[in-house]
């Protein structure tokens, strides 16, 4: 009997032999579909078939239903499959290949040092625009509310008291002298909160929790074995 191993199956297509998946989230059918459709010489005829192998993509892919204008971005995924060399009736504008080859925007990227590290650069950024407003009532209010947000990021990095003074020297200094600080500003008693907060995340506190709710699980659940049994 000829050894199963040394069958050679002449119709065997393995992927490493097959054309590179343009959009894998189509799959090859629908690949080997929209180039089958490019070739059909009968215009109205690939038309049609068109029109049906969009609405197949539509159907594979439900989650663009959730995008805008979901059915424009079927008829671009036809040409991108087709490797723009499809000759079809789109409803919406053929886009080109150089469109999709455009190198995305440079972000610029921020070199100005952070001053203050465990504040970051939100902060920084706040205060900048703070400083740059005229002196108002209003933007003592804002300068009040920027120091209780200051004021928890500093017990989060450092767990010991802070004062008034020091939240207020902090953002003199990040100011660059430009904060006006008056006698009649106040922070809010935060710390107890914050503390409870931090103490409430700590590996301890989330361990202790879940024993606790397993423990309360088991008991719950050994009640009920106890409550069901046949009548006598």
């Amino acid at each position: 009997m000829e050894n199963s191993r040394d069958v050679v199956y002449p119709f065997t297509e393995y992927n490493t032999q097959r054309k590179k998946l343009v959009l894998p989230e189509y799959g090859r059918h629908i690949q080997k579909m929209i180039q089958y459709v490019a070739n059909i010489k009968d215009r109205d005829k690939r038309n049609e078939q068109i029109m049906a192998l969009v609405s197949i993509m539509g159907d594979l892919n439900p989650h663009l239903r959730d995008v805008n204008d979901f059915k424009h971005k079927l008829w671009d995924h036809v040409q991108i499959i087709a490797d723009f060399n499809i000759d079809i009736d789109s409803p919406y504008p053929i886009p080109s290949r150089e469109s999709f080859q455009e190198k995305p925007a440079i972000i610029p990227h921020v070199t100005t040092p952070v001053r203050i590290m465990h504040y970051g650069r939100n902060v920084q950024d706040m205060i900048d625009s703070i400083s740059a407003r005229p002196a108002t009532e209003n933007n003592d209010a804002l300068v009040v509310t920027l120091g209780n947000f200051m004021k928890r990021e500093y017990l989060t990095w450092n767990k010991d008291s802070v004062t008034d003074e020091i939240i207020f020297r902090d953002m003199v200094a990040l100011s660059k002298g430009r904060i006006r600080i008056t006698p009649e500003m106040r922070l809010a008693d935060i710390q107890q909160e914050v503390l409870q907060e931090l103490n409430n995340r700590s590996p301890k506190a989330a361990s202790a929790l879940k024993k606790k709710k397993k423990k309360k699980k088991k008991k719950k659940r050994s009640g009920n074995s106890e409550n069901q049994g046949f009548p006598n």
